[in-house]
């Protein structure tokens, strides 16, 4: 019997490990991801509704369910995994970035040849990505270069087209994740995650990825070299959302963050005061294009900003990742 007792004893711990996982996943899945995509349907379906109400580029009813849909996807990009990803449903959301500048390219070629795929949304959904998504809806809403090219009433069903378009990759992302989530949150010999360390490895992949992708490429795009700033590359630039970005994604992240590190409590709390002095750096910068990367004072301050990012991938690889059963050498580009 006391042998029985010391077995027991010794297997607590790992059962409650076990459990604190499966609630972990449950909790990441049920209060982080289902949430902010049901939020995005949302979003994206009065962008819809507007567009169809008002098609002005300088309505200012468009361009506010504009900037509200956008939020709601930047809060949900970090999970660029699952649903998500099937058909590049994430790039046709947010077709960025473009080095090559497809996206104008891919507007204009529309407008000259007046594409009858703008009045079937099955139709337009097989045109170009870079003329889908947010970004494309933004040279629509902001770029002067396409205020008055081709016709004025092509433009109209060109700029409906685009916010359907959103709302329908939208609708589909959060339908399959609705499904996705229980095969995330109960993994097995069947599942692609076969137990939950494979799972928790997949969020916390998307954390880091999270970080590097704003820290290296929303912040070190437009940074470019100290002789050579490159504040023309900013994410979103020209409706003025490129800091919001950094902001919306680093909030996004720090709840996921708090999730994951549910059952450490100091290590919650060094990840959340790490995040916090990233989020009140990036609100005190006053430059949403991040054209202060230009000049050296503006500069300085973007790079600031970009370490305490890189501070909490540190911190997060350190300590955070160690918790997950996840080695020093996990590569968030691959998973491995």
């Amino acid at each position: 019997m006391r042998l029985i007792a010391v077995i027991l004893s010794a297997l607590m711990p790992l059962c409650a490990a076990a459990q604190s996982r499966d609630a972990i996943l449950t909790d990441v899945t049920q209060a982080h991801i289902l949430p902010r995509f049901d939020h995005l349907v949302e979003a994206t379906a009065a962008l819809d509704a507007t567009a169809r109400a008002d098609c002005a580029p300088g309505s200012a009813d468009l361009r506010a369910a504009y900037h509200a849909a956008f939020d709601a996807w930047i809060s949900a990009s970090h999970l660029r995994f699952g649903p998500t990803e099937v058909g590049d449903r994430a790039f046709a959301l947010t077709f960025w970035p473009d080095s090559k500048g497809f996206t104008p390219k891919a507007l204009s070629a529309m407008i000259a040849a007046e594409d009858p795929a703008i009045a079937d949304p099955d139709a337009f959904a097989e045109t170009s990505i870079a003329g889908r998504g947010f970004l494309a809806l933004e040279r629509m809403l902001y770029d002067l270069a396409f205020a008055d090219q081709g016709d004025a009433a092509y433009r109209c069903g060109l700029i409906r087209a685009i916010a359907t378009d959103i709302h329908r990759t939208a609708r589909a992302i959060d339908r399959d994740w609705h499904g996705y989530a229980s095969i995330l949150a109960q993994p097995g010999p069947d599942s692609p995650y076969r137990s939950s360390d494979e799972a928790l490895q997949e969020l916390y992949k998307a954390l880091v990825t999270g970080l590097e992708f704003t820290a290296d490429t929303r912040l070190g795009r437009p940074m470019g070299s100290f002789d050579r700033p490159r504040p023309n590359r900013a994410e979103a630039r020209r409706s003025l959302r490129s800091l919001r970005h950094v902001e919306l994604s680093l909030v996004a992240l720090r709840d996921l963050a708090a999730r994951l590190a549910a059952d450490h409590p100091q290590i919650a709390a060094a990840l959340d005061d790490a995040f916090a002095r990233s989020i009140a750096r990036a609100q005190a910068l006053d430059d949403p294009a991040l054209a202060g990367v230009a000049e050296p004072q503006g500069r300085l301050r973007v790079e600031a900003l970009q370490q305490s990012i890189n501070d909490i991938r540190s911190l997060a690889a350190a300590q955070l990742g160690p918790t997950l059963g996840i080695s020093a050498g996990f590569n968030s580009l691959d998973g491995d």
